[in-house]
């Protein structure tokens, strides 16, 4: 039987700190979910003055990061470079950058989605956020 890592509270609190640091230091409204592996909800945080959608958006970015295995970006390009298949891919509902996969010893154990400002912005958030675990 395999063993796997898996994310605490600990982990989760780290990550959405660093991720909330980020955001303020940009002056960013944004939502930012942590998941688990198979993108259930750990944790959703929306900052002050955040659009109520962003939080939908953030927890189905970091779902399709989780359950992808790959950032969510990934899937942004392959439907912008005409593979628009991937539009009905069931459980990957949010194919647009913001969603960061956490890794630990090569596997993914969860990921971080942010949504609110430019993709790019998302995923700066977001990246800030697994850095705070990062080994």
């Amino acid at each position: 039987m395999h063993s796997k890592a898996v994310l605490t509270q600990t982990e989760v609190a780290r990550m959405l700190a660093a991720a909330r640091a980020e955001a303020q230091h940009n002056q960013w409204a944004v939502s930012i979910a942590v998941v688990d592996d198979g993108g259930h909800p750990l944790a959703l945080e929306r900052l002050d003055g955040c659009s109520p959608a962003s939080a939908y958006i953030a927890l189905e970015k970091a779902r399709t990061s989780a359950l992808g295995r790959r950032e969510s970006k990934v899937y942004e390009e392959m439907i912008n470079g005409g593979r628009t298949a991937f539009l009905s891919v069931p459980l990957l509902s949010a194919t647009l950058e913001g969603g960061v996969p956490v890794l630990v010893d090569g596997q993914v154990v969860g990921a971080v989605g942010v949504s609110g400002v430019r993709s790019d912005q998302d995923a700066q958030v977001a990246r800030a956020g697994v850095q705070a675990i990062a080994e």
